[in-house]
Order: C-alpha cells, then structure tokens, then sequence
C-alpha cells in the first residue's frame, strides 16, 4: 500500500526524526517501499549575507548532505531503498513539494507536543497534514 515514503529530518534535533525513521522502516519493510529522507535548509537572511563566508550555503549543504547519508546508512533497509534529498527553502513548502515530485505515498513525520506558540502559528506538521496530497502520519515522541 505505502511503497515510497517521505521521511523528514530535522538535523539541529536528530532524536527528534527517530521516531517517525522507526515507523517508516517498519512500514517500508512490511510493504516492501522504499524511505526518502528530506532536510530542509532555511534560507541565508539578506540581513547576514554579509556576514557569513561566501560558500555558506554550499558548505550547509554539504554538512547535511553528509548526515543524512549517515542516517541513511543507520536505518538499514538495504541498497537502493533509502534515498536523501537536502532541499532549501520553507520547510513545510519544501516538504510538500518533494512529496509531488517523488510521488509520495506517505509522509511520516514526528511532531514536537503542541504548546502555546504551535497552538497559535501552527506547526510544521499541521501544514503537511492540511496540504498533503498523500496521507500523513504524525509520531509523537
């Protein structure tokens, strides 16, 4: 049923994907799919242009293209059934759009517990649920 699954990373807070990285390879091994890991990286504000080196954001890319191909490795589906893709950008926009183009049948995300300010703004998680064009299940710690 779920053969190609999103799994977003955040890599400020690791532990915080392991979770939704449990459920997914969980589902992936028993619907024999396949786990595509997303990080997001925000964009450099114009303001701090001037201020960081001139390749930051390659250097950004670079760092995250490395972890996740550490947690890749670490969630063990095998050759072939575990992609990464770093993308920069809104996370949830980004999030959304990597789900379209790789045909997603599912995200699996994890959510922080709901305080005053998510209650209020929102989270990262509620706009993937509300927009998605897949279904989505959200993992609580």
């Amino acid at each position: 049923m779920y053969k190609k699954i999103l799994v977003p990373v955040d890599l400020a807070d690791p532990n915080l994907a392991k979770p939704a990285l449990d459920t997914a390879v969980t589902i992936a091994n028993a619907e024999g799919g396949d786990i595509r890991l997303i990080n997001v990286l925000p964009l450099t504000p114009v303001m701090l242009a001037e201020y960081v080196p001139p390749d930051f954001d390659a250097q950004q890319r670079r760092s995250a293209e490395e972890a996740l191909t550490i947690v890749a490795k670490e969630i063990g589906l095998g050759e072939g059934r575990s992609t990464w893709v770093v993308r920069q950008g809104g996370i949830y926009q980004e999030i959304l759009e990597e789900a379209k183009e790789c045909d997603a049948d599912l995200i699996v995300m994890s959510s922080h517990r709901v305080g005053v300010r998510t209650y209020f703004l929102g989270s990262v998680a509620g706009h993937v649920v509300r927009y998605a064009n897949c279904s989505v299940m959200v993992v609580r710690r």
